[in-house]
């Protein structure tokens, strides 16, 4: 009789897993390509719309100089992203023990993502300071409270019943459940919601910026630029924008997978 062999060689990703990075790149280059073609072909001009080559060349020419600015203003958002994040989390926990205080958080805390940021930045500017830091943490630590707070309450209510009841049978105490069941229950919705945090924050920051701050900000600097039709320079604060929300993102991806390696996502074998 044939005895089957069994390969002891590490399961392969699926090729959708494989390249899956190859339709946004692909996507993005293509827009940039048709973008620069558009440009060149109607004679567009630069005070409306500027090539992105010439971007390029901008950003190239004081790359240090955006940075450093660039930092400024990601520290205003990281530091509003903590406390926001670290507010919302808590908040959540707090909810899963007094539901009563769910049932009227929670509804507000979603139909507060209606408030646009443009009409909450002057109003914060008012009261904490239009040029001090503080105004712009605040209007971060706003935008993402109540991302974080809806989706890690979620988190914290999705276990199964007969879980919570397993563990009652175990005579297990509140804090055994909430640590053991609850917490780990919770991590996929946490680093759901830091993640988009991680980038509302850098939009927060910047927007929150255009309404007051000191020079050596990112949104400040893009404002003054494009106000006198600096076009290249302006895109080019924006492109240090975008390349700082990203690293974020990506930050907050690679500590998803140090924490939550047993999750289903990052299973080499899975469909």
């Amino acid at each position: 009789m044939a005895v089957s062999r069994i390969s002891s060689a590490a399961p392969r990703l699926p090729r959708t897993t494989q390249y899956a990075f190859l339709p946004p790149v692909l996507t993005f280059l293509l827009g940039i390509g048709l973008w620069e073609a558009a440009v060149r072909l109607f004679n567009i001009p630069l005070y409306l719309l500027p090539a992105p080559s010439g971007i390029i060349s901008t950003f190239l020419s004081q790359p240090g100089y955006l940075l450093r600015i660039g930092l400024y203003t990601f520290g205003e958002a990281l530091a509003g992203f903590v406390v926001g994040c670290t507010l919302g989390t808590l908040l959540a926990a707090v909810c899963v023990r007094f539901r009563g205080l769910a049932d009227g958080l929670i509804p507000f805390s979603i139909a507060s993502n209606a408030v646009p940021i443009v009409a909450l930045s002057p109003l914060l500017g008012v009261w904490l300071g239009a040029t001090t830091a503080a105004s712009k943490i605040g209007v971060v630590a706003i935008m993402t409270l109540f991302p974080t707070l809806v989706n890690v309450y979620r988190g914290l209510t999705s276990p199964h019943p007969d879980a919570f009841q397993l563990m009652r049978s175990y005579a297990a105490r509140q804090r055994d459940i909430f640590l053991k069941l609850r917490l780990p229950a919770s991590l996929p919705y946490l680093f759901n919601a830091l993640k988009i945090c991680s980038t509302l924050s850098m939009i927060g920051a910047v927007v929150a910026e255009f309404f007051g701050g000191t020079q050596n900000a990112l949104g400040v600097y893009i404002k003054s630029q494009a106000g006198i039709l600096r076009l290249r320079e302006a895109w080019s604060g924006i492109v240090m924008a975008c390349l700082l929300g990203i690293t974020f993102y990506l930050i907050i991806v690679a500590l998803e997978r140090v924490f939550m390696p047993w999750h289903v996502s990052f299973r080499r074998d899975r469909p």
